[in-house]
């Protein structure tokens, strides 16, 4: 058991479904549905298992695919260690799948859709779609974001509306951060003869497209709060991971640093998903 819960990166699928739960809660608060009592806890833990099986299926993917990479790269893994066969890895994800998409379909459509085609953008990415230029920074950006799409689809179309602006920053600022992550990666991706954004167009033009993708995510970042979507708590945040984007921004652009740069990435989330939490408050 302890061998298939390091598969699926447990940590990882919290964070994902906690996510999702936080943009169950905006849309919530947003447009004040009559889902009250046994019907919103039903909702909001069907939301938190789908999205955490879904994301841990992926990631169990992922290691099937890459298993002779990771033996190499990663040989404590639960594949390439022995702990759990390739096959049964392959089954194991499938089936986290299946239960993720059904539970999916027993809210609405939308949600059922959309757990549906994340999952097979996720089998996708896996196999083949993750060594290549700009579409696979671009694949994880969008299943980032999805994650609150998904917490507002229980509310049906108003909700997708209602989370599409977080969406889109959420979108926005994962992709810029996977780029500055293949930069920062560039010598390993080239030992392993992937096609990402750097090797193909080089690391100066990169980094100026990850910063041209941030900076939109930053001017953007106030429209929450102009729209009338978020309170005033979440424009105060929001600064808070602007300035982390700013300076993440100068670090790849100005001193080359992608280490340094995708750390601040990583708190300006960080910061920029409170902010979330405080403006729907």
């Amino acid at each position: 058991m302890r061998a298939y819960i390091q598969l699926i990166r447990y940590g990882n699928c919290a964070m994902a479904a906690i996510a999702a739960v936080i943009g169950v809660f905006i849309a919530f608060n947003i447009l004040n549905p009559a889902f009250l009592g046994y019907s919103f806890v039903y909702r909001t833990l069907s939301v938190f298992f789908v999205v955490f099986f879904v994301t841990g299926a992926g990631n169990a993917i992922n290691d099937y695919f890459d298993y002779e990479i990771d033996a190499v790269n990663k040989p404590s893994r639960p594949i390439p260690s022995g702990r759990i066969g390739l096959s049964k890895a392959f089954y194991f994800s499938l089936t986290l799948f299946i239960i993720g998409v059904v539970i999916a379909f027993t809210l609405n459509w939308i949600t059922g859709i959309i757990a549906l085609f994340n999952s097979l953008v996720l089998i996708y990415y896996a196999k083949s779609l993750k060594r290549k230029a700009f579409s696979g920074n671009l694949s994880i950006g969008y299943l980032t974001g999805s994650t609150f799409l998904f917490g507002g689809a229980v509310y049906g179309i108003s909700g997708l509306y209602a989370l599409m602006i977080l969406f889109i920053l959420a979108t926005l600022a994962t992709t810029s951060r996977e780029i500055v992550k293949d930069i920062e990666d560039i010598k390993g991706d080239e030992k392993e003869k992937a096609s990402t954004l750097p090797i193909q167009i080089g690391v100066k033009k990169s980094a100026y497209i990850a910063s041209f993708i941030g900076l939109i995510a930053i001017v953007s970042s106030p429209l929450p709060y102009i729209l009338s979507l978020l309170g005033i708590n979440y424009l105060y945040i929001v600064a808070l991971a602007d300035i982390f984007f700013i300076v993440a921004i100068v670090e790849i652009v100005f001193y080359k640093n992608a280490s340094m740069s995708s750390k601040l990435f990583k708190i300006a989330m960080m910061f920029a998903l409170i902010s979330f939490i405080a403006g729907s408050l």
